[in-house]
């Protein structure tokens, strides 16, 4: 499973207003890297995280490989999304989206690429990561009613889908 990381939206997950500092970005990042690393080592996985560069990058694309995880920063005057995108596009249906991004969410969607939201992703990982947590299965719900039976109480495709990767994680 490869996983494709808006990098900023997953930085500031769960958090809004005051608590958006701008204070230490750099040490922000490396955190984050760091329960991504953590977290890549228990369940072998791939990951590329993708972080803005379009307002104060670098004129081409930014590639770089920290302790195993691949980072990507957008050249100046393009948004991570749109690399985003174009990753998707090539990746396929191998890959997993984390991104809370409603543009971003709706395209990977249209070619069949799960999405996971970045404060479920986030709330996921730091279930796995730490010692002292319980295994974190959620809790899924069945897919049909108690009660009735057919199709019209059977989750959608796209559900059934993001929980199946949900429940991987």
């Amino acid at each position: 499973m490869r996983f494709i990381i808006d990098g900023y939206n997953l930085l500031h997950a769960g958090r809004s207003g005051p608590q958006r500092g701008n204070g230490d970005l750099q040490g922000e990042r490396e955190r984050l890297i760091d329960r991504l690393a953590a977290y890549r080592r228990k369940k072998q996985c791939e990951m590329t995280v993708v972080f803005d560069g379009w307002q104060g990058g670098w004129v081409t694309e930014g590639r770089d490989r920290q302790k195993g995880i691949d980072l990507i920063f957008s050249k100046l005057g393009e948004k991570a999304d749109e690399v985003i995108k174009r990753m998707v596009q090539e990746q396929g249906s191998a890959a997993v989206v984390v991104t809370s991004d409603r543009e971003v969410s709706q395209f990977s969607e249209r070619l069949s690429v799960s999405v996971i939201p970045s404060e479920q992703f986030l709330a996921r990982i730091t279930e796995r990561i730490l010692p002292s947590s319980p295994k974190g299965d959620i809790p899924v719900e069945s897919e049909r009613g108690e009660k009735k039976k057919g199709p019209s109480r059977r989750l959608s495709k796209k559900e059934r889908r993001k929980r199946s990767v949900l429940n991987k994680l």
